[in-house]
């Protein structure tokens, strides 16, 4: 501020954040429940055994950032590779609102050329210290003796060893027990009459939790089954009722009863949602 006094400070509105990072989230287990979140706004996904778009990483990849796109207003973009850290590297080369496919057949020759400093991990200290040892590319760790990297650099040396050989073992790891799973649209035209409700929740709401369900939890009991809406003035509120089982009739009268707070107001956005019964923790008796 002394430096520039007529600086307009804007506060940070993590709210708003969150709820767009559930709202990009939701779009994401559309087409896949295996999400390892790194951030509000950034996620490995494993699509190896999507059905989507024919199962291609690329053309998934498409399909999520113009969904982004339409339903957020907000721009994405992606990384398609066949190793983790790949993936990630490739999320930053055609920023912003793009994105950069690494084909199996030319890993190592883009990791070869890959400058050290764009691997994930190494930081401002390390990367001092490898350069002051001669190294600028993956391809100078490629071509150097493992246990002469193990001696001068540790356990960094290995982790560099093998992501020059396009090593990385880590699995998409997923996030705690799932509580509940939803769907939820955000329209780019408000709607206003329980009839254009009902018609998304019909055709495009309950199918698709139909389907994310049975992906996600397909084992898993229903407690709770609820509707959120958004109106045009941001207020959301939401409704649940005790169900046991998925049936499209038992959300006309969560419709009908949500609706009743509309108070003349449109709606921006509408969400389906099921609650789960948690699985029953055990703990076994150690013996010595």
């Amino acid at each position: 501020l002394q430096l520039c006094p007529s600086i307009v400070v804007v506060r940070g509105r993590m709210d708003v954040y969150k709820q767009v990072s559930s709202q990009i989230r939701s779009i994401f287990e559309r087409y896949t429940p295996i999400i390892e979140p790194l951030s509000l706004d950034e996620a490995y996904l494993d699509v190896t055994h999507a059905t989507a778009c024919r199962g291609s990483a690329t053309l998934i990849a498409e399909s999520i950032r113009r969904d982004i796109f339409n339903e957020l207003n907000l721009t994405a973009s992606a990384g398609i590779a066949p190793i983790k850290f790949l993936a990630k590297v490739a999320s930053d080369i055609n920023k912003p609102n793009g994105q950069f496919v690494i084909p199996p057949d030319q890993v190592q020759q883009v990791i070869d050329k890959l400058p050290l400093e764009k691997i994930p991990g190494v930081g401002k200290v390390s990367l001092e210290k490898l350069h002051q040892a001669g190294f600028y590319l993956c391809e100078d760790i490629k071509n150097t003796d493992y246990l002469e990297l193990l001696r001068r650099f540790g356990r960094q040396g290995e982790s560099l060893w093998k992501r020059s050989h396009g090593i990385d073992e880590r699995e998409i790891v997923v996030e705690r027990e799932r509580k509940s799973v939803g769907v939820e649209r955000t329209f780019s035209q408000n709607i206003s009459s329980y009839q254009q409700c009902w018609q998304v929740i019909e055709e495009k709401l309950f199918p698709e939790l139909e389907v994310r369900l049975s992906k996600a939890s397909p084992d898993k009991t229903i407690l709770k089954q609820g509707i959120k809406v958004k109106f045009a003035d941001f207020q959301l509120t939401t409704i649940e009722h005790i169900h046991p089982q998925l049936e499209l009739d038992d959300f006309r009268q969560l419709l009908a009863d949500v609706l009743k707070r509309q108070n003349g107001r449109e709606i921006r956005l509408l969400g389906l949602n099921v609650m789960l019964k948690p699985e029953l923790q055990t703990k076994q008796l150690s013996f010595f």
